[in-house]
């Protein structure tokens, strides 16, 4: 099923022009008490969310509708400044080390089963923001026994050493975004490299094999869909198990122009080719964002994890 027929990559010093906005991209508005109650939940306890901080256009439906939401720790200042992202860029403030029980206790008022837990990228400390990681996973399962953790770092600056020491508190799941396809990259991201972030996936898997991996791909920036297919391969080819495609939105002018936006049956037909690749569960669609219905993707996960426990435990039987 790799018969997609998109062609995205403009001309060479043409100038792109402004897109207008297609209708399925229309954002139902919800704001009633449950998207009120946490918004308030959220001032009072001093916690971010990246639902907020990005801009993201599921707000309404995740707060309105499923009473989920996206954590955001380690502050609300980015140290990168990606030229597709809306969290601001700067100098971060100094560590809120009250902050992973304050997650873990709005977990509990608003008595999440799965929660996202992601953070802004902390290139001015040495682990990372990787020890406030683990703390919060660890804190979210002393209130939270039964809640399903899902974690959503940055590289990390590539170091092992802070990947293991937040794979160690063990999540239910590893999200690293590649973003974007390899030949954009440079100009996408701030630091980033996508070799680094295929090596933090593999890193992860090989540490934690029981531990789903997953990561998200944005499209609209001008990718090819020979690159995207690719991006796929790469993906699998360090042992990804879930992947998340979504339409890229311009949060503001200063940011990348859209040059292309994919109708609901390309993602319905890029999803069918994720799945013939081996992801074990792919989202696709205008609006999906890495963790859109995370709370349904952790039931996959742990469908694989099941799998590969089983094999795991066959081996050592088998020796």
């Amino acid at each position: 099923m790799e018969s997609v027929t998109v062609s995205c990559r403009p001309e060479v010093g043409k100038k792109v022009e402004h897109i207008r906005k297609p209708d399925w991209l229309k954002i139902k508005l919800n704001t009633n008490e449950n998207y009120t109650d946490l918004k308030k939940l959220m001032r009072e306890k001093n916690l971010n969310t990246v639902c907020e901080e990005a801009r993201c256009p599921n707000i309404h439906e995740c707060w309105g509708e499923r009473r989920t939401a996206t954590f955001m720790i380690l502050g609300a200042v980015c140290t990168r400044a990606c030229r597709f992202c809306a969290v601001k860029t700067g100098l971060p403030n100094e560590l809120d080390l009250a902050e992973p029980e304050r997650v873990a206790e709005s977990v509990s008022l608003m008595n999440l089963k799965h929660v996202v837990v992601t953070a802004v990228a902390r290139d001015d400390l040495k682990d990372g923001g990787s020890e406030v990681f683990a703390e919060t996973i660890r804190a979210i399962r002393r209130q939270n026994p039964f809640t399903t953790v899902e974690v959503l770092p940055s590289d990390m600056g590539g170091d092992i050493e802070n990947l293991q020491r937040l794979m160690d508190a063990k999540p239910d799941i590893l999200n690293h975004n590649i973003e974007t396809v390899r030949r954009l990259t440079p100009r996408v991201r701030a630091r980033a490299t996508y070799d680094r972030s295929l090596e933090l996936l593999r890193r992860a898997k090989e540490m934690y094999p029981e531990i789903p991996t997953k990561s998200s791909l944005m499209l609209g920036l001008g990718e090819t869909v020979e690159e995207i297919i690719e991006t796929m391969d790469d993906l699998r080819a360090n042992n990804v198990d879930i992947m998340t495609i979504g339409q890229y939105l311009q949060p503001t002018k200063k940011h990348l122009k859209v040059q292309k936006y994919y109708t609901p049956q390309e993602f319905g037909e890029l999803r069918e080719i994720a799945m013939t690749k081996g992801f074990s569960h792919c989202e696709a669609g205008p609006l999906v964002r890495s963790s859109y219905h995370a709370d349904e993707q952790v039931n996959a996960a742990a469908k694989e994890r099941q799998r590969i426990g089983d094999e795991m435990l066959k081996s050592t039987v088998k020796s």
